[in-house]
Parts: structure tokens; C-alpha cells; sequence
């Protein structure tokens, strides 16, 4: 009786709806990794990136910010930091890094998980396709603006020199009250119209400079291998910030409205915000800042996309196990 049991038991075939090959636990997709990996990767690498750059963030948004009492209006970076360290100190370089650390780690996840995820799919086996890095570097940036900007706004407001906010809560609460909700994302379409052009000239700079630089070392070791994507990244990044410094000012005009003195706007239309920026300082208004901005964006990539490869190659050779 037990013999024959075995074999029947044996013999019973599947449920009809079993499908293996769809669990998401079994389906790395390309460079070997599952998406939750990409994510993790991205968060640890733009979170590191942002907090270690924060002081040069702060320089850029003090010289971008226009008003009567808004900044000390520096015409040099040495002179906005001197402003800083004599009259705050320190810490004024550091204020609004909370608000940083809480927007970067979730916006840095969705923006390289989507990039991944959106390579793979464009990719349509030509992994060495510009125009597809440049494309999936604009879809991940709209889906990671909206996580990011709010943060973004809170950040900027606290940055400012006499800021009346003493923390991320009670500016969170008092733009509710004061603004509603909508102020937080004021500078969305900026943002995004700002970024779209921006990550498709980093990422697509980015591949094509790594994949140059590892083809004239094609058989270097992990530790050649960060100063390549160190290398690749710090060009990638100093680029597209210098393209795109005009329209980083007009999102910082637009979320640090009506604060600290800083011009209030009547919409949220860019052409508005520039018209006022150059009547008030003409066209080299639209520059301001973007030596700090250049600053921080090339050691800033060079820090995220080194963090970022090196913790996918610690989830491949996981993985691999």
C-alpha cells in the first residue's frame, strides 16, 4: 500500500496558474540583480552623495536666491561661504540637511531602480544605446522629482540666511497652513523640465564615458574600476549642471518665495520667473551659482556612481552565490 502511494504522489501535476518564472524573487533582471537591489543600491549612493556635498548645495542656493533681505547677494562663492562662516558658522552651511536625508534616500531609490528597470526594457538588446540611456534617464527623473521635491522645497527654505523655520516639521506645518499643499510642488515642472535635459546628458555622458574608459582598460581590477566610474561620473555630472544652471535658478526663485524677502510670483510660469530675474540682474542672473552647483555635482556623481556600482557588484557576487 505505502509503495504504491509514493508514485501517485509523484504524479500529481501543478496547478494550472503556477508560474516559476514570474516570482520576483526568482527573476534577477539584467547585471544579475533583483529590482529591490537596484533600489537599496540607488538609496545608499544618493543618500551618501547629497549629505556629503550639502555644504556646497548651501553656497548655491544663498547666491541663487534674489531679495532685499533674502542674502547678503555674495558675487563670489568665497565670499558667500566667508558670509556664512562669520555671521552662522558652521553649522549655517549644514541647515536643512534633515530635510536632504529624508527625500534623497526614497527619491534616489525609485530614480536608479526606474533607470534600471526602464533601460532594460528600451534597451531591446543594445545595451550601448545613448539615446536609450538618455530616455530612461528622463522617465526616471520625472517618477523621482515627484518623491524628491518637496524635501527639496523644505531644504531650500531652511538653507536661507534668517530662515524662520527652526526645523523640517514646523516648515512642513506652517507651508501647509500658510500655502497649502500645492506650494510644495511649485517647482515641479521646473524641476522636471530642469532635470529631463540634465540626467539625459549625465547618464547618457556617463555610459558612454565609462564604457570608452573601460575599453582602454578592459582588464582592470574593482579598485580601477571606481576611479572609472569616479571619473565617468564627475564629467557626466559638472556637464549637464553647467548646462543647466538657469533653470536650477528658477526652481530655487520659485520654492524660496515669499520667504526670507525673496520675490513673491504671481504663477509659476518660468517665463515669468526669468523675465523678473533678468530685469532685476540681467542675464548673468540666470548663471548665478553655478560654480558651487558645478562644484558639487562632478565629486557628487563621482561619489553616487562609484557607491552605486560597487554595491551592485556586492549584490551580484550575493547573487551569485
Amino acid at each position: 500500500m505505502a509503495t504504491d502511494a509514493s508514485p501517485q504522489l509523484r504524479s500529481v501535476p501543478p496547478p494550472s496558474d503556477f508560474h516559476p518564472e514570474i516570482s520576483l524573487s526568482q527573476s534577477p533582471t539584467h547585471d544579475g540583480l533583483h529590482f529591490w537591489q537596484f533600489m537599496i543600491a540607488g538609496s545608499i549612493a544618493g543618500t551618501l552623495e547629497h549629505m556629503a556635498m550639502f555644504p556646497l548645495d548651501t553656497l548655491k542656493t544663498r547666491m541663487q536666491a534674489l531679495g532685499a533681505s533674502c542674502s547678503v547677494q555674495p558675487v563670489s562663492v568665497r565670499q558667500a561661504l566667508g558670509s556664512i562662516l562669520k555671521l552662522e558658522g558652521p553649522p549655517g552651511l549644514y541647515r536643512g540637511i534633515a530635510a536632504m536625508g529624508l527625500g534623497a534616500g526614497p527619491a534616489h531609490a525609485v530614480y536608479f531602480s526606474v533607470y534600471e528597470l526602464s533601460k532594460q526594457v528600451l534597451s531591446r538588446g543594445d545595451p550601448n544605446n545613448s539615446m536609450v540611456h538618455a530616455a530612461s534617464g528622463v522617465v526616471a527623473t520625472v517618477t523621482s522629482d515627484a518623491v524628491f521635491t518637496p524635501m527639496d522645497m523644505v531644504k531650500q527654505r531652511l538653507q536661507l540666511k534668517n530662515s524662520p523655520y527652526k526645523g523640517v516639521a514646523e516648515c512642513v506645518r506652517m507651508v501647509v497652513m500658510e500655502e497649502g499643499i500645492g506650494a510644495f510642488y511649485a517647482s515641479y515642472r521646473t524641476t522636471v523640465i530642469m532635470n529631463a535635459p540634465f540626467t539625459a546628458v549625465h547618464f547618457a555622458t556617463y555610459e558612454a564615458a565609462k564604457r570608452e574608459l573601460m575599453e582602454v582598460s578592459p582588464d582592470t581590477a574593482n579598485d580601477e574600476r571606481l576611479v572609472i566610474h569616479a571619473t565617468a561620473g564627475a564629467g557626466a555630472g559638472a556637464l549637464a549642471a553647467a548646462l543647466t544652471t538657469p533653470l536650477d535658478v528658477v526652481k530655487t526663485q520659485l520654492q524660496c518665495q515669499g520667504v526670507c524677502g525673496c520675490d513673491k510670483f504671481s504663477s509659476s510660469s518660468i517665463g515669468n520667473v526669468i523675465e523678473t530675474i533678468v530685469k532685476k540682474d540681467g542675464y548673468r542672473g540666470l548663471m548665478r551659482g553655478w560654480i558651487p552647483r558645478t562644484l558639487f555635482h562632478a565629486p557628487a556623481a563621482a561619489i553616487c556612481w562609484s557607491i552605486y556600482e560597487a554595491s551592485k557588484s556586492f549584490f551580484q557576487q550575493l547573487n551569485s552565490r
